[in-house]
């Protein structure tokens, strides 16, 4: 069995750095994700067997999208500033639309298999987890002067295995679907 999900990475290197910056600028006690790591989760499937991976990439590939930009831009928190897990990163209007749109693709062709998302998909960029109460962090998020980090091009969407090890966890890539 593997942990799997479908995600969109961040490969823009101005716009990683843009989110480099931002996280070292961030004085809160959290973990900063990787930037190896930055990405949207189109679906979260959970654990599978490879015989149901290779279903899932079958239903992937019928999958025809063609390739458009976002802009990421915007900070916020879940659940909220004042109990914050997660800092993230969103996108603009247009481009996150596009997202949801792509993300609405994904779950229809993975219904059949078995799989439905538990929430609708809201598109953002995990920047920092949040194990332990930190308190409210609003003034930290106002501080920061950067809100908007740049372009990247949605050319790709991946099929990755999560291992979660001590260190944190370590994605691999078992399926891309390119644009067409």
């Amino acid at each position: 069995m593997m942990r799997t999900f479908v995600a969109i990475e961040i490969s823009n290197n101005e716009t990683i750095n843009s989110i480099k910056k931002f996280q070292n600028g961030m004085k809160i006690d959290a973990k900063p994700v990787e930037s190896n790591n930055f990405h949207f989760t189109l679906q979260f499937l959970g654990e599978v067997t490879d015989e149901k991976s290779e279903k899932i990439i079958k239903a992937l590939n019928s999958i025809e999208f063609s390739s458009f930009s976002i802009n990421l831009k915007g900070i916020g928190t879940f659940p909220k500033p004042e109990f914050p897990r997660v800092v993230w990163i969103g996108t603009d209007e247009i481009g996150g639309n596009m997202l949801v749109e792509l993300s609405k693709k994904v779950e229809k062709v993975l219904k059949p298999l078995g799989f439905s998302s538990d929430k609708p998909f809201k598109p953002h960029i995990t920047v920092f987890r949040i194990k332990k109460k930190i308190g409210n962090i609003t003034n930290e998020l106002k501080n920061q002067k950067i809100t908007d980090f740049g372009i990247q091009k949605i050319v790709n969407i991946k099929l990755k295995k999560s291992e979660l090890t001590s260190k944190g966890p370590i994605y691999s890539d078992l399926a891309e679907i390119k644009a067409k």
